[in-house]
């Protein structure tokens, strides 16, 4: 790692007064990247007004390939569908990916904005138009100041909300066409204080499965019961019976969740149905838990089942794996983040969460590290991320920009 003195001399930093949790912290942003400050935010701005979900982030994805081109960034197209990826060279050194993620989330946005979604039902409810243009952001720098020696990836992930873009673009040879040495992801963490970043070793989030049971009884009418087997009944139970998973049946060190988010049964109020649908998801930390879940919900479902006289149908979708930062590379991020915000800005704690993330299939493949960069505005009520109120930060989009710049310098120095 360089010492300060020749960070200095290398890169020419502004001094931010940036208030965190009523406090003022000096936050060195790189100099040039606070001076489009207002460009980025307009960047968001427009990004969140056209919300794109799943693979179908064509407008978005547009939008990334223009700013790279005007940069002067090799664009490439095509991988996942609609992902992106800029290739920037200086010299014959090393290679590190820099990825975000673009997609949105099918959810009415509830804000009174100025630049709130203009597209029904769709909202950036997860600060993917803040990791995008953070990225833009440093792409933009790095282009202009070529202060690295060797190769830039910038990746920018359609889908990633359940949807494993992530995975798809490895699958269809992202690391076979653009190679890196490492690769590192950020996200943005409207419950930590805006400025502040969280970094550390290790399973940080959960393995991620999507899964449906439909419960088959025997309709009948409501006032004779007896006449027929109730699969909400049925279903009742099971919901119940599954929560013994997490409490009794697996490792408590592991740690795992299994949610019934949806049920759905009946047209009428004085019917009995003969079906009922329970939609879900199972999360862990278990290296296998692919394996592992997915048995102990089918035995616990078909056995409640059976004990009222009904069957089952499980249909189980493990999405993605756990998300396992190595520690080389956080070790390198957070010499990095500690320039950028300062050392009393960084927790080192890094919390694993139950929440999941599919860039878990890019570390897979390379060694790499997934960042928290803080969001929560001073004196505001923060909104979680997927909520319809949900705001991203736009005061946090130089530090960002910063960190992703510094930490190419850094790696390629």
């Amino acid at each position: 790692m360089p010492s300060k003195s020749s960070l200095f001399v290398q890169t020419v930093f502004i001094l931010v007064q940036f208030k965190i949790r009523g406090e003022n912290h000096s936050v060195p942003i790189l100099e040039e990247i606070q001076g489009f400050h207002e460009e980025m935010t307009a960047w968001r701005h427009e990004l969140h007004e056209h919300p794109e979900t799943a693979f179908e982030e064509v407008k978005t994805s547009d939008f990334v390939a223009n700013k790279l081109t005007e940069f002067g960034i090799e664009v490439n197209r095509g991988l996942a569908k609609t992902g992106v990826v800029g290739t920037l060279v200086n010299g014959k050194g090393g290679s590190i990916g820099l990825r975000a993620d673009m997609d949105a989330l099918n959810i009415e946005e509830q804000n009174d904005l100025p630049y709130k979604s203009k597209v029904a039902g769709k909202m950036h409810a997860c600060g993917h138009d803040g990791h995008t243009t953070m990225l833009l952001g440093a792409a933009k720098y790095l282009a202009e100041t070529k202060k690295f020696n060797g190769t830039v990836q910038f990746i920018f992930q359609p889908a990633e909300e359940m949807a494993g873009g992530g995975g798809v673009m490895v699958e269809e040879g992202l690391f076979k066409k653009f190679p890196v040495d490492s690769v590192y992801g950020m996200h943005n963490w409207p419950n930590m204080e805006a400025g502040k970043i969280s970094i550390g070793s290790g399973p940080g989030m959960a393995s991620a499965a999507l899964f449906e049971i439909v419960v088959t009884g025997v309709g009948c009418h409501a006032a004779a019961p007896h006449q027929g087997v109730d699969p909400i009944v049925t279903g009742s139970a099971i919901v119940e019976a599954l929560q013994i998973i997490s409490s009794r049946t697996s490792n408590p060190n592991e740690g795992v969740v299994v949610s019934v988010t949806q049920f759905h049964a009946g047209d009428a109020d004085n019917v009995i149905p003969d079906r009922a649908i329970l939609r879900g998801t199972a999360r862990s930390f278990a290296v296998d838990s692919e394996k592992i879940l997915e048995p102990l919900i089918r035995r616990i479902a078909e056995g409640v089942a059976a004990a009222h006289g009904a069957t089952i149908e499980l249909t189980y979708d493990h999405r993605y794996p756990v998300l396992v930062n190595e520690e080389a590379s956080c070790n390198v991020a957070l010499g990095v983040a500690e320039e950028v915000v300062g050392s009393e800005a960084i927790d080192v704690a890094y919390p694993p969460t139950m929440a999941s993330e599919d860039f878990a299939f890019m570390l897979n493949e390379v060694p790499g590290c997934f960042v928290r960069l803080g969001t929560a505005p001073e004196g505001e009520i923060y909104h979680p991320l997927h909520s319809a109120l949900y705001k991203f930060n736009d005061d946090v989009l130089p530090i960002g920009a910063s960190f992703w710049a510094r930490l190419a310098e850094s790696v390629l120095k």
